[in-house]
């Protein structure tokens, strides 16, 4: 598919048709997570990969997104390993940091990768994060960004009907 094929086709499934990803989608997925850009590289993303039924069942407890998704992808950052941006004002602990958009970058990248590996796949952040951290084991220094649901949409599903309606770019865009 070309680039923008998939920027304009791919949307947020919500529901599946339980069939798993293939191995071989699943590293093509991650790989494209892998390679996105971060901050200095710090690359302090950490991906967790869920697909057991015990653990999505814990996933299912802290949000009422999963649709289904037979694999569900947990994007976490390394807070103690984050670019603190030198010109941001105040004190230290209310700089700005590149955790949260290094880690949205990645789950940009993977979520456009679903998308061109013929997966669809659904961004959550509804999910109460630091009780799915504690519950899935995670380290105490990771945040969890999002949740990426990965699957097929079930033959019944179609992009919500607000998807296609985009405001115009002079409503977005402002040329200085």
């Amino acid at each position: 598919m070309e680039f923008k094929e998939v920027i304009q086709q791919r949307y947020s499934c919500k529901k599946y048709d339980g069939r798993q990803i293939s191995k071989e989608q699943l590293n093509e997925i991650l790989e494209a997570g892998r390679v996105a850009p971060t901050a200095k590289n710090l690359q302090e993303q950490h991906i967790y990969v869920i697909q057991s039924v015990e653990k999505l069942a814990v996933v299912d407890r802290h949000t009422p997104c999963r649709y289904g998704a037979p694999t569900v992808l947990v994007v976490a950052f390394d807070t103690k390993n984050v670019y603190t941006y030198p010109t941001s004002a105040g004190p230290e602990t209310d700089r700005r940091q590149s955790g949260i958009e290094d880690a949205a970058i990645v789950a940009t990248h993977m979520m456009l990768a679903a998308a061109n590996a013929g997966v669809d796949s659904c961004w959550l952040n509804c999910i109460h994060v630091d009780d799915l951290r504690k519950d899935l084991g995670l380290p105490e220094n990771e945040d969890i960004l999002m949740l990426l649901d990965l699957g097929f949409a079930a033959e019944d599903t179609k992009p919500l009907p607000n998807h296609f309606s985009r405001k115009p770019l002079e409503e977005t865009v402002t040329y200085l």
